[in-house]
Formats: C-alpha cells, sequence, structure tokens
C-alpha cells in the first residue's frame, strides 16, 4: 500500500538499491539540522532496513518521494512514535535541501495524511518537530496540524508535538 500520487511527486517503497540516495540525504548538515547529528552511510543502511521492518509489520513506513519521472526527492511517510509514553501515528519527511521551500514536503505530507486517515482508518496524526525548526512546524501546519503538547522523551531534550483529528 502506498499513497496516491500527487501532482508532482510518487510514493514507493526503500531498498537496498537506495543506499545512495539517503546516505547523501541523511548526511546532508541542511537536512539533519535539527537532528543530534548526521547519518553515515552505515546508519542510512539501517534507515532503509528499518523502514523495510515497518512495510512488513504495519504496511507503511517511510516511503521514497521522487518526481514522476524519478528524480530522488527525499523521503516521507508514517511510523509509530512513542510521545510522552505513548505510541502515536507519526507524519515525518525528509527533503533534499536543493528542493526546500519548494513544497514538495507538503504535497508529501498531506498525501500520507489522507493515505492515514483512508486506508489505515487512523483516528490521529501527529508530527514531531524540533522547537527551532521552523520550517518542518509550516509544513504540519499547511496539512492542518495544531500544536498539541511536548514530548520529553526523545532524543533531544524538548520536541514540540503538533497533531490534528482525522
Amino acid at each position: 500500500m502506498l499513497p496516491a500520487p500527487t501532482t508532482r511527486l510518487r510514493f514507493r517503497e526503500m531498498t537496498p538499491a537506495d543506499l545512495d540516495d539517503m546516505a547523501d540525504l541523511l548526511g546532508d548538515p541542511r537536512v539533519m539540522e535539527f537532528y543530534p547529528a548526521t547519518k553515515s552511510r552505515d546508519d542510512a543502511a539501517r534507515w532503509i532496513a528499518w523502514n523495510q521492518d515497518n512495510y512488513a509489520a504495519h504496511g507503511f513506513g517511510l516511503w521514497i518521494i521522487e518526481t514522476h519521472a524519478g528524480q530522488f526527492v527525499g523521503d516521507c511517510g508514517l511510523t509509530w512514535q512513542d510521545v510522552n509514553g505513548v505510541p502515536m501515528l507519526e507524519v515525518g519527511y525528509h527533503v533534499r535541501a536543493t528542493f526546500h521551500g519548494q513544497g514538495y514536503a507538503t504535497e508529501a505530507a498531506a498525501a500520507c495524511r489522507d493515505f492515514a486517515r483512508a486506508a489505515l482508518d487512523a483516528t490521529e496524526l501527529v508530527a514531531i518537530i524540533h522547537p527551532d525548526n521552523t520550517a518542518s512546524e509550516r509544513v504540519a501546519q499547511k496539512i492542518g496540524m495544531t500544536r498539541r503538547a511536548d514530548d520529553h522523551g526523545g532524543p533531544i531534550a524538548v520536541r514540540r508535538v503538533l497533531g490534528m483529528t482525522l
């Protein structure tokens, strides 16, 4: 199961063949600015394996997003995350720095929101965002999310949680 294609993007599952693109994406300091650190090539391989495990276990994960012509844009999708001790369905997204500010993250996140509602019968969706990442917060707001809480159990001291009822 995949989100429906958008005007500019299509989704597909990650595979080991995506390692070069994912290593470049997750190793880019601009993309990972609000993470504790960039990810190594080995970390990117584990990221792909984690998503493949999610596909097998849940039927979803983070998917590759690419243009209809096949150009790699980043990843976006749904994963279970712990928010203050409660498992919640999160939409997450990473877009290549060369595509920042062009609406790709919003377009992909909206398709994932719609997929969560229609295909998964999810009732709630969240985005977990570093408090200083205003661009990511704007993406969440554009797809209909509002500030819900702060999470105190993640890799940084406090993460902002935006959410919506589906």
